[in-house]
């Protein structure tokens, strides 16, 4: 699904074909000849459509002749078809920007917040004729993205420990294991994403020098990004140590069942043990009395008794 878009009288219009200063934004369904048609269409090598797609592309840019291919990804919720592991929340993908003389073009391998956020006009101060800008305002809201789903992270997390102090059972263990997977996602992509943007800034990709609004609006964005890595990484480590302390507790209750368990499989030992031997066809004390069958009980219960105010004793129990 293609879609074209150009700021007209201040509006952001959907256009029928491309104008210069638009913006293209690719979205699926698409394949591989629908992509050789758009890369001839727009005139851009084919592989950076292709390697826009890749699930698995890392964060870089490129630069071929007067075309910029920027790469950079981004955090969705995981619908269950889009990975392999259908439990894990929230993944990243690749974001390909590719700034040609004439157009900006977006394309992605799925729909994604920050892109739908242009779309539906959420973004203030957007134009596509300002590609720079575009670019900046593409990054700043991919790292809003990140930190509005790791505060997420982090209250499922909190829900999840609560409800893990009452339960028994492994469901809420396998969750925090869940979000565990997607903080590991988001520490390896916003790793890659900062190295990218000081990349873009060493090289002075974009052309921020000259200007300082839009160059202090780029280390901003950097350092919303590593506050960003910095909280994905205080998040791991208060998830592993949650784990691991909960699974320690998981196995000491498991323990204690064990104990008592036993301890009353000892207690009600004692009663058949004794019942046993006086049902035995020979002779016994007592055994041919009026009461033994009087004796007997009263024998096994207070020796069960006297086994079982030990083990309380000893808080077995």
């Amino acid at each position: 699904m293609v879609e074209i878009f150009k700021k007209i009288e201040g509006e952001l219009t959907k256009l029928d074909a491309p104008e210069k200063d638009c913006w293209v934004n690719i979205y699926p369904p698409f394949d591989t000849e629908t992509l050789e048609i758009l890369s001839e269409q727009y005139q851009v090598p084919l592989d950076f459509l292709t390697d826009s797609i890749d699930i698995n592309e890392r964060s870089r840019f490129e630069v071929e002749d007067d075309i910029k291919l920027i790469v950079l990804n981004t955090p969705i919720v995981n619908e269950g078809e889009l990975i392999n592991d259908i439990n894990v929340l929230y993944i990243t993908i690749p974001i390909g920007v590719i700034l040609t003389p004439e157009y900006v073009i977006t394309i992605s391998p799925y729909n994604n917040p920050v892109i739908d956020s242009f779309i539906n006009k959420r973004i203030k101060r957007f134009d596509p004729a300002n590609k720079t800008r575009f670019v900046l305002q593409l990054l700043d809201r991919n790292v809003f993205y990140f930190l509005h789903y790791l505060k997420q992270i982090n209250n499922k997390r909190t829900q999840y420990e609560e409800e893990l102090y009452n339960s028994s059972r492994n469901n809420e263990l396998l969750e925090l294991m869940n979000l565990q997977k997607s903080l590991v996602y988001f520490v390896t992509t916003l790793r890659a994403n900062e190295l990218l943007m000081m990349k873009m800034q060493r090289v002075d990709l974009l052309a921020l020098k000259d200007d300082e609004e839009q160059h202090d609006l780029f280390q901003d964005i950097l350092v919303d990004n590593s506050q960003a890595l910095e909280m994905s990484n205080v998040y791991t480590n208060i998830l592993n140590g949650t784990l691991d302390a909960f699974a320690s507790i998981i196995s000491n209750n498991l323990n204690v069942v064990m104990k008592r368990l036993t301890s009353v499989t000892i207690v009600l030992m004692v009663p058949t043990l004794v019942t046993s031997f006086y049902g035995m066809n020979m002779k016994l004390p007592v055994s041919e009395g009026k009461y033994a069958y009087l004796f007997v009980l009263l024998l096994s219960t207070g020796l069960a008794t006297m086994l079982a105010w030990f083990f309380l004793r000893k808080r077995w129990f």
